[in-house]
């Protein structure tokens, strides 16, 4: 069996990648390409360049803390990073202090997640997934308020179509699969239905199964949503399903063996994170924070904490790939 390499570039896109459980550089790859490509369209360049740097600096926070190397190889103290560098040049206006908040949030991402490992996965058995990532950026999104360095940026595209204008009870379909895709993207808080597709093509890349849970996933919110009355402008932005997406793929082909009865098992989760994404935007909205992924990271918590005992292993895994030869 070949070495994995540990150079700072592959290590770095795993971390990426691991943002849907894939230790996969080439995976990584895929999903910076769709961060670009969102950065492109929208003309703000500073997500991409706080994605590159959130993941490099959360990775070498780990090395030069001397962290498990095996676990930074891995690329699992770079998937938070990626995600708090996309997160505070979405949410905040560019100012240098953004940049600090970025390298700080980052930092601070790598050892919050060290901090789960010891306590909730160690002791309960629970991944900390995401959880260090929704963390960081509620923190620095509400300490925003207090600094006039940073300023909240607010606001989002909105789409005129049938369904926005309530002709329609529901999407088209070739609406229904943009939204789909939107779904995927947005975990990376891009509301593109092409940087979603290239999400989805470098979950395809590493596991086939992580990918048609995803669509299902995406889809099974989508309908719940819509069928729900949800506001149609978050719907269509992908707003009620990107937690789902991760439920669907954490519990239903990551964390517990596919069979029926876990298909079971992760329908009902992905339906109960639905639930808890529009409890979540009533709670965190009127005080300006995002819910990011903590609709699926209490989920999945939960879901995983319930079946500790009757089959599910409860540590974060990564899907079979291959990938430490990537």
């Amino acid at each position: 069996m070949a070495t994995p390499r540990r150079d700072l570039v592959t290590v770095c896109l795993r971390g990426a990648g691991q943002v849907f459980f894939m230790e996969n550089a080439v995976t990584g790859a895929f999903f910076l390409a769709a961060i670009a490509y969102a950065s492109h369209a929208t003309g703000t360049w500073a997500i991409l360049a706080g994605a590159l740097l959130g993941l490099v600096v959360s990775t070498l926070t780990a090395r030069l803390l001397d962290y498990d190397r095996k676990t930074i190889d891995a690329g699992l103290f770079g998937f938070n990073g990626i995600l708090v560098g996309v997160a505070v040049p979405s949410f905040l206006a560019i100012t240098p202090q953004l940049w600090v908040c970025v390298v700080v949030g980052a930092a601070a991402s790598t050892v919050f997640a060290s901090a789960f490992s010891a306590t909730l996965t160690r002791q309960w058995g629970i991944p900390a997934s995401t959880g260090p990532f929704v963390l960081t950026g509620w923190l620095i999104v509400a300490a925003a308020y207090s600094f006039g360095g940073l300023k909240v940026a607010a606001g989002a595209p909105e789409f005129a179509t049938d369904y926005l204008r309530g002709v329609s009870a529901m999407p088209a379909p070739m609406e229904f699969g943009r939204i789909l895709l939107r779904n995927i993207g947005q975990v990376f808080l891009l509301g593109s239905e092409v940087s979603g597709a290239l999400v989805l093509a470098g979950i395809l890349v590493a596991s086939v199964p992580a990918g048609i849970a995803a669509l299902t996933g995406s889809g099974v919110a989508t309908l719940v949503a819509v069928g729900m009355g949800a506001d149609p402008v978050l719907v269509s932005q992908g707003l009620y399903g990107f937690s789902a997406v991760l439920t669907a793929i954490a519990v239903g082909v990551v964390f517990f063996p596919p069979s029926v009865k876990g298909a079971l098992y992760a329908s009902l989760a992905t339906v109960v994170t639905v639930f808890v994404e529009g409890a979540l935007n009533v709670m965190v909205a009127p005080d300006g924070i995002p819910s990011f992924t903590a609709p699926y990271v209490l989920t999945m918590y939960l879901f995983v904490a319930a079946a500790s005992g009757s089959g599910g292993d409860g540590n974060r895994g990564a899907v079979d790939t291959d990938a430490s030869a990537v």
